[in-house]
């Protein structure tokens, strides 16, 4: 029986991993209701599958698990294409503040309390509501939030001042393992990797917990605790 349980226990655990990332890749928190309650449903049927009941064929547990994926995306596609239907499934946003001004009325409808409003006010960053233009409470629960024109930062267009461009560092070396798909990407080679590396004192890609290339072409590097690093080479 104990191995029968440990059988069923991965064969569930894997069809349930499969089924998450077919549905898609979105955080807990963005998750419609919709989404949350399939993924939900989901978890209850492994875990009946999984011990609950152990004279239960496995495919009862694995069919409406299946079937619940297929719904999901199904519904999904027709939500990609119909405004109405994703209506119905995410349901819309809702503004709690316009112009400055706390709407009362939507606060009541989605009984949504100003301790709630202002809670999350402060997860943006926000200490004083007097400072917001618009807030809108999106269908996965984020608040988004614009701030009124005087209280933006200040960007570097707003100062004239030239912006250049700054794309996304590329991670070269994860706890001391090359990525070298990245690597052969920026048409690059292990050699020149160790080369860098000794350039900053250290004696191999192991030392390194962390590595990566920005768009400047300067190599970020952060070593691992135990690694000695010597003085940096000329």
């Amino acid at each position: 029986m104990e191995w029968t349980l440990f059988y069923r226990t991965v064969i569930l655990y894997l069809a349930v991993l499969l089924s998450v990332r077919i549905m898609g890749k979105r955080e807990v928190g963005q998750l419609s209701a919709f989404d949350l309650v399939v993924a939900i449903m989901i978890a209850e049927l492994g875990a009946l599958v999984m011990g609950a009941v152990l004279n239960m064929p496995m495919y009862l547990g694995l069919v409406p698990i299946a079937a619940l994926v297929i719904l999901e995306i199904f519904l999904s596609f027709l939500s990609m294409k119909s405004h109405a239907i994703r209506g119905i499934v995410d349901g819309s946003p809702s503004t709690v503040i316009a112009n400055g001004k706390i709407i009362e009325k939507e606060l009541r409808k989605l009984r949504y309390n100003m301790s709630d409003l202002l809670g999350q006010l402060r997860e943006k960053g926000v200490n004083n509501i007097a400072d917001v233009q618009h807030a809108v409470l999106e269908t996965s629960g984020e608040l988004s939030v614009m701030l009124k024109a005087a209280k933006r930062p200040v960007t570097l267009k707003d100062l004239g001042l030239p912006v250049k461009y700054e794309g996304m560092p590329t991670p070269l070396i994860f706890d001391g393992h090359v990525h070298f798909k990245n690597l052969r990407r920026l048409q690059l080679d292990e050699q020149w990797l160790l080369f860098e590396l000794r350039k900053q004192g250290l004696d191999g890609i192991k030392d390194v917990l962390f590595a990566s290339l920005d768009t400047d072409g300067v190599l970020f590097v952060s070593e691992k605790e135990r690694a000695t690093k010597k003085p940096a080479a000329k």
